[in-house]
């Protein structure tokens, strides 16, 4: 009797069901424990769809006041109300009729254009660069993965200022070509996740290719590249991504003044000018929404292949 009172303690103290007289768990006590198993994963299923939840409405609350002012009446900043008390398309109008403030069709023509043409560039270095450190061997190649691993911790913009005078002394700046060099430029240094998925080609596809009399640049363009579509689609995108959204190395370099030179990010930017956002916050709002609209296309187009190509090259390093 004293040895059932101190299992049926050692129940209530510990949570654990225990044996009966002949050392084993009844069925009453198994389904307890998957009884307060499953209160414990109901639980933090719940904690984790309240946090992800209330991070999801944190992020999608200052978009949805982007989208819904573009279609304000009002032309400046509201912060009295969160929903326009008139809608209009009228924004997006004036965006495709320029005046001498707010140029977008321009902008967005020559932000296309450096985009397209940083994104070809980049994207044939970047894969080039990742066949050879996957696929050759030659004198120094593991130091130089090794360095150029070092220098990608390092953000590009410390070194901005150093790269706007070597375009000064060529007389690049405000040149959409010197821009063009400049996101083309370090773009090798994002070789590493092409490298990764490049490893898990076969090696003996290749060894064939070779015993067939190809040569290098051969295996690459008829034997890896047709093997190797989610890893490319992945680095078009990323390689559009960056001239398309950035606003730092545009700002800099593009910096005469002219504003049919600059790049959606500078012109909307000049838009938020404290003599100039009263009357043209609703168009920014507006320019906002357009430039989200062919990079969220594309995506939604290339997810399945960007997503196997960025976990296809997290294999292999």
């Amino acid at each position: 009797m004293s040895e059932n009172n101190t299992k049926t303690k050692q129940t209530a103290v510990s949570g654990t069901p225990a044996s009966n007289a002949t050392g084993q768990i009844t069925q009453e006590q198994i389904a307890r424990i998957k009884r307060m198993g499953k209160i414990k994963n109901a639980g933090g299923f719940a904690v984790r769809h309240i946090v992800l939840l209330f991070l999801a409405v944190v992020w999608l609350i200052p978009i949805a006041w982007l989208l819904l002012t573009s279609f304000s009446d009002y032309p400046g900043v509201n912060i009295s109300h969160f929903f326009p008390e008139e809608y209009s398309l009228e924004n997006y109008s004036k965006l495709f009729h320029p005046d001498t403030v707010a140029q977008f069709p321009r902008w967005f023509t020559n932000t296309l254009i450096i985009a397209i043409f940083s994104c070809i560039i980049s994207s044939l270095i970047v894969l080039m660069t990742a066949y050879a450190t996957s696929c050759m061997r030659f004198k120094g190649r593991k130091a130089l993965m090794n360095v150029s691993v070092i220098l990608n911790l390092f953000p590009g913009f410390l070194s901005m200022i150093a790269i706007y005078f070597i375009l000064k002394t060529f007389n690049l700046t405000n040149s959409h070509i010197g821009l063009i060099l400049v996101y083309s430029g370090s773009s090798a240094l994002g070789y590493l996740i092409a490298k990764g998925f490049f490893d898990t080609v076969p090696v003996a596809l290749r060894e064939a290719a070779y015993l067939e009399g190809a040569s290098e640049f051969t295996v690459f363009c008829k034997v890896v590249m047709p093997l190797s579509k989610p890893i490319i689609v992945y680095t078009v995108i990323d390689s559009f991504l960056k001239p398309w959204m950035d606003f730092i190395f545009a700002r800099l370099i593009l910096n005469s003044g002219v504003s049919k030179d600059w790049t959606v990010a500078i012109g909307l930017y000049n838009m938020l000018d404290r003599t100039l956002i009263n009357k043209y916050f609703a168009q920014f709002c507006a320019g906002g929404v357009i430039v989200a609209i062919p990079i969220s296309i594309l995506f939604v187009i290339m997810q399945k292949f960007y997503v196997e190509g960025i976990t296809g090259g997290s294999v292999k390093g």
